[in-house]
């Protein structure tokens, strides 16, 4: 059944609120009416509830024990509000038992350098101001090839391989000419999201943390999952959109995943003070006309942001049937990109086809690419055809 809210919604203005049955609604949220206070209730509740693990670890644990958690945030909406209502959480925490069950490490990744719609210079500061009492680091995308973890594996992709012969170059100039190298826009968009994820996780892996806390809501679980089984990574799903260990050994968590992203967006103009005035409000996403400056993500993207506004239970569909499927084994060996265990070796375009060349003789070449990160950096295809 449709499903829609804004502001002062003609649908529900003046019926009373579905759940405390006082206040005048002033939102319809999923069909139910409901007042600004028991929405902003119910925006916390679905993001908490799947924080109730390191709730409870603050009864249990030692007094000068603390488990950090990473956030990484983009400036997004999303990103922003996980920030907001994790930061009442922990308020809670504090006036109720005296101490928390966990510690945040907000870290804000720079791709300035090969990307233009970003946030402005400040927003980080802006960030520290209203949720003070939180470490935040700011990191450019090109320190991934400073990674002690991750730099000797990038380097034998062709693509990074063929930047580092000749003159010297730094790690920006690496990174520029890496995304330059790539032949599309879905190649390019997916390479940095895939180098800018590896560089999140190295960082919570030096910096100790216990888990990774993405916020990654309905809305975007469910274009991720179409979006990763049209480039060719559906098998790394599990890991992509489900809470739980990682292939890296640290946990992932995605507080946000029961709540659609217009319901942030709507929450966001109702927190007092709003946060509107601390994310970086993209513009809306336009799918070009030329095949050529379109990505497999913007159309993703288009194709949810319209379907949530009257069917939101289709795009809650997508994510329920995604949570179900199960991980292979994490002890495969791995992608020299993406860094995902791929299921017997099967690397490269032959991956998905019956065809598939020997998994040692892959190794032996040196192009350990899966079969989306073949597809996106297409000079490493040439190592497995």
């Amino acid at each position: 059944m449709p499903g829609k809210h804004v502001n002062a919604d003609p649908c529900g203005a003046g019926r009373p609120c579905q759940r405390c049955r006082v206040s005048d609604s002033s939102l319809v949220v999923r069909s139910e009416p409901l007042c600004r206070d028991c929405f902003v209730k119910y925006v916390n509740t679905k993001a908490i509830k799947r924080m109730e693990s390191y709730a409870y670890y603050v009864k249990n644990r030692a007094a000068n024990e603390e488990r950090k958690l990473l956030l990484p945030v983009s400036f997004g909406v999303s990103s922003v509000t996980l920030l907001y209502l994790l930061d009442e959480h922990l308020k809670r925490q504090i006036a109720k038992t005296g101490r928390t069950g966990y510690a945040l490490h907000i870290i804000y990744v720079d791709t300035s350098a090969v990307e233009r719609d970003v946030p402005a210079p400040g927003r980080l500061n802006q960030l520290k101001e209203a949720f003070s009492g939180h470490e935040y680091s700011s990191v450019p995308l090109a320190d991934i090839f400073n990674s002690i973890k991750a730099k000797d594996i990038l380097d034998d992709v062709p693509e990074t391989a063929a930047i580092g012969t000749g003159d010297a170059v730094t790690s920006q100039e690496k990174l520029e000419r890496l995304i330059l190298s790539l032949p599309s826009a879905t190649s390019r968009a997916d390479v940095i999201r895939i180098l800018k994820n590896r560089l999140i996780v190295s960082f919570s892996q030096e910096h100790d943390c216990k888990g990774i806390l993405w916020g990654d809501t309905t809305t975007k679980i469910a274009e991720k999952t179409l979006a990763e089984t049209a480039k060719g990574r559906g098998f790394s799903l599990p890991w992509q959109v489900s809470d739980g260990m990682s292939p890296f050994g640290i946990t992932f968590n995605y507080p946000l995943r029961d709540l659609l992203k217009k319901e942030l967006v709507a929450h966001a103009e109702l927190t007092l003070p709003p946060l509107t005035s601390l994310y970086h409000a993209q513009q809306p996403t336009q799918v070009s006309a030329s095949a050529k400056n379109t990505t497999i993500d913007d159309l993703m993207k288009q194709y949810f942001e319209s379907v949530e506004q009257e069917y939101p239970s289709i795009v809650a569909n997508v994510v329920r049937t995604s949570s179900k499927l199960e991980p292979a084994t994490a002890e495969d060996d791995r992608c020299q990109l993406c860094n995902m265990p791929v299921a017997g070796g099967r690397f490269g375009i032959h991956g998905w086809g019956g065809d598939q060349q020997d998994s040692s003789t892959l190794h032996s070449d040196g192009g350990r690419l899966c079969y989306g990160c073949t597809r996106a950096a297409p000079q490493s295809a040439s190592l497995l055809s």
